[in-house]
């Protein structure tokens, strides 16, 4: 069903058009997604983009959101479905080759690549604070599984979490830069090895 704007239906479905946006950002990252390319992308005319999401920052940032549900969503699942924080580690780094080379969608990963060459303070501090967020997550687990001592103490939860997130993201640049699923995965195992085992 078309969406009505002042009483006048739009012309296009904007899920369909929030995904599209998505994937153009995926693909070129929002510095260079210019209004011209949307525009082309998702077959409307300028103002009625403008209407539909507002500038291109805030376009942006929602289609980042609609990524995260739709397209990277294995890191959400990772911390929903195991019990400890290694096996979160290991699930992320066995599945991110994998995600970050999926045939039929750009290689790598919008949230690790969105905000590449811009200097638009307002993107940055968006995509760092995601970035952020996953860190914050895993440190935490980690640190709950020192204390249970499921961990050795002499673990540092926050170093643990950004040397595991850090290898996930050279997985998704290398993944952009065209580097073979079979090499990501041989990386991917090496960090694994690097992860403590259970006390």
């Amino acid at each position: 069903m078309a969406i009505g704007t002042r009483g006048r239906p739009r012309s296009f479905d904007r899920d369909a058009a929030l995904d599209a946006a998505a994937r153009l950002f995926w693909e070129k990252g929002f510095e260079a997604t210019s209004i011209r390319d949307l525009t082309d992308r998702l077959g409307i005319e300028a103002p009625s983009l403008y209407r539909a999401f507002g500038d291109k920052r805030r376009l942006f940032e929602e289609a980042v959101g609609e990524y995260d549900r739709t397209y990277g969503g294995f890191i959400d699942d990772a911390f929903a479905e195991e019990s400890t924080a290694r096996t979160i580690a290991l699930r992320l780094l066995a599945e991110g080759p994998a995600r970050y080379t999926r045939a039929g969608l750009p290689r790598g990963c919008l949230v690790v690549s969105g905000d590449a060459g811009t200097t638009d303070a307002e993107v940055i501090g968006y995509m760092i604070a995601m970035r952020s967020a996953n860190v914050a997550r895993l440190a935490d687990r980690i640190g709950r599984d020192v204390e249970s001592g499921v961990l050795p103490g002499t673990v540092d939860p926050l170093a643990l979490a950004r040397f595991t997130f850090a290898t996930l993201n050279g997985l998704a640049e290398a993944a952009r830069e065209g580097v073979p699923v079979q090499e990501l995965e041989a990386v991917a195992a090496v960090a694994a090895g690097a992860w403590p085992v259970s006390s």
